[in-house]
């Protein structure tokens, strides 16, 4: 352990380049996903017959393996090639599953009675969704979002393989030099931001969350 403490304290300038990379391609992946699936959530609650070939496309693009998604963009004119910007489009492509999926889950979760008592006031369906579903469903939707956070400083690291930079990068020299310590330096890291992530979201959900709230 002291070793590992040594190695890290010896290459923090390098370990710090590398989780600001990391977080980088996270952060910014994370935010892209959210804008493309919370609207792509909202328009298959209201256009039934989009949510089987949306959640269906969604779920295959989950069963690819990353190396072989990261593989597929490489040579894509415009989203591929080699660096930051393949990473993030794949980054995107893992993280709509779960953003799609519970914001649907959040919207139509809301009680029947309320939306009956929103149009009783006279709301039209965009202001029901602004003020009403959204708001509730927000939670859910912060749930999902939590998990594609997590599942995103996961597959960065493999991001490393085509140049991205990132945590990754410690890992793929660890396993070409057989160097634990090396290894280690790019997943302790990486769990610690996942874990880190995840607990910040989780308090957010928790802190939102009106069903807790009224119990």
């Amino acid at each position: 352990m002291i070793e590992f403490f040594e190695y890290m304290w010896a290459t923090r300038a390098e370990v710090l380049r590398h989780t600001v990379e990391h977080i980088g391609l996270v952060g910014v992946s994370t935010i892209l996903a959210v804008a493309v699936g919370v609207p792509l959530g909202v328009v298959i609650t209201r256009r039934a017959r989009l949510r089987g070939p949306v959640l269906g496309v969604a779920n295959v693009f989950q069963t690819i393996p990353s190396l072989a998604m990261f593989g597929f963009l490489i040579p894509l004119p415009f989203i591929g090639g080699i660096g930051a910007r393949s990473a993030i489009v794949a980054l995107v492509v893992y993280a709509l599953l779960p953003i799609v999926r519970n914001t649907y889950t959040g919207i139509t979760e809301v009680d029947a009675a309320v939306r009956d008592a929103a149009v009783g006031m006279g709301m039209t369906d965009r202001e029901i969704l602004r003020l009403v579903e959204l708001p509730l469903a927000f939670p859910v939707m912060i749930a999902g979002i939590r998990v594609a956070t997590v599942i995103g400083v996961g597959i960065a690291t493999i991001a490393a393989a085509i140049g991205a930079g990132g945590l990754g990068v410690f890992i793929f020299q660890g396993v070409s030099r057989v160097d634990h310590l090396t290894i280690l330096a790019g997943a302790i890291p990486a769990a610690l931001m996942a874990l880190i992530l995840d607990g910040g979201l989780h308090l957010v959900e928790r802190r939102l969350d009106w069903r807790r709230k009224r119990t």
